[in-house]
């Protein structure tokens, strides 16, 4: 494991062009196991979950060319072979997004029942079996856990208990599959979601309700070639954005999606900050300018706090919220953060506090974090949450001195060339 090591207090100025979605790339990457034709992918992120799935795809017979350099991933299953028995990729909760498509291959599956990603709390298995149990697969009890289906996947209508985005992925790969009409009713709609929904799309899948919480999928289409650009990824434009803010400095970040930014740039004036867009030939720039004052907006009705509540799109992301709390942290006043997912997406916090930051936890879900404080570097350990070690190095970047992120490896999980860019806007920080 690697520490980030950070001589904080210089604002960062500069433009960057972010990464490729990684929640949009990975059901991608898994999805183009549906077809036996060419699969053609740019804007491909470098990060180990993508490694990951190409060594498994290359250990079961695919041919695979991925041009790091040129960002372009290609990818034939023509020859995919494999066995039942074969181990999905380890340390990574996307292999649950391999059920579908290996089961549409092989007709069975063996599943180690601890797949996992981050340390954010309980990932249920539940929601993906109840779903493909509706397409007629059997799950037999035990560690292996062993699924099965005889013949293919039918046809279902399927109302989710919760918005839970794999799940929903889960759901839109074996529909696809189905002979006949599927519908699922309580989706989760988040952009990677959307990106997942075109993708299948250009491979010849007909999806209706994209975006919405109800999908209806006509299956048992021919899923061909596909030439697919994998979308920005808002969470690093809203993480690049976040870092010029709490460090003073000017950031602009190329090929922006101002269409998923209302209610998140609506968030960042909650503290001050104001995200400008702009538009440009080569595609939409967002902009924070230097020196804003980080304020937090206090309320018409007096009596609350100013909040932030994250929950399941078009909600605020909760993946973005410890960014939120590392820029409450400089802020003048006091906000509420409501995470209405994970039980454990505060659990980092005795960290932030390292620094000097002043918060009262109320509850597993909720925290109030009184801003301003005086603030002191300090050595702090990551958690297994990527955004989290986020969030750790942008308070260790806006304190003048010499502070270590520990163990701080999450972060390659999502943005592949991190320090290089931060090295790029002025910071002074290293792996080490």
């Amino acid at each position: 494991m690697a520490d980030l090591i950070i001589n904080g207090g210089t604002p960062l100025e500069g433009s960057i062009r972010p990464s490729g979605n990684k929640n949009a790339v990975l059901p991608i990457v898994c999805a183009s196991l549906l077809t036996n034709h060419p699969v053609r992918l740019s804007n491909v992120p470098s990060i180990t979950d993508v490694e990951k799935l190409v060594a498994f795809f290359e250990a079961q017979g695919s041919r695979i060319h991925w041009d790091k350099a040129a960002q372009i991933l290609e990818l034939d299953h023509s020859n995919f072979a494999g066995a039942q028995t074969a181990d999905l990729p380890a340390g990574m909760r996307s292999s649950v997004l391999l059920f579908a498509p290996l089961l549409h291959r092989w007709g069975a599956l063996k599943v180690l029942t601890n797949v996992k990603g981050c340390a954010l709390g309980v990932r249920e298995l539940d929601p993906h079996l109840e779903i493909l149990s509706h397409f007629g697969v059997q799950a037999g009890r035990g560690n292996p856990l062993r699924l099965e289906i005889n013949g293919t996947f039918k046809p279902c209508r399927h109302w989710s208990d919760y918005m839970s985005v794999t799940a929903t992925e889960t759901f839109l790969m074996a529909a696809v599959m189905a002979q006949g009409e599927s519908v699922l009713i309580n989706a989760a709609s988040e952009p990677h979601v959307q990106d997942l929904c075109l993708f299948l799309k250009a491979m010849g899948a007909h999806i209706e309700g994209i975006g919405t919480s109800m999908i209806q999928v006509q299956g048992g289409l021919e899923l061909g070639a596909a030439d697919t650009q994998i979308a920005s990824d808002y969470h690093e434009i809203a993480t690049f954005l976040a870092l010029g803010a709490i460090t003073g400095g000017e950031v602009q970040v190329e090929q922006a999606v101002p269409h998923h930014f209302d209610l998140i740039s609506r968030s960042f004036e909650k503290l001050g900050v104001i995200v400008e867009e702009q538009n440009d030939p080569a595609g939409p720039i967002a902009i924070v300018r230097p020196n804003q004052a980080l304020n937090v907006q206090d309320p018409f009705t007096t009596n609350l706090l100013a909040k932030i509540e994250a929950a399941p799109w078009p909600y605020f992301p909760v993946d973005l919220l410890p960014i939120m709390v590392a820029l409450s942290v400089r802020a003048q006043g006091s906000m509420m953060f409501w995470n209405k997912v994970y039980e454990g997406g505060f659990s980092w916090l005795p960290e932030l506090t390292k620094f000097g930051a002043h918060l009262v936890v109320c509850d597993p879900h909720r925290i109030i974090v009184f801003g301003n404080r005086p603030l002191r570097p300090s050595t702090v350990e990551s958690p297994y949450i990527i955004r989290a070690s986020i969030a750790l190095f942008m308070v260790a970047a806006s304190i003048p001195g010499n502070s270590r992120v520990k163990n701080a490896d999450p972060i390659r999980r999502a943005h592949p060339h991190f320090v290089e860019n931060l090295q790029r806007l002025g910071a002074d920080v290293e792996w080490k």
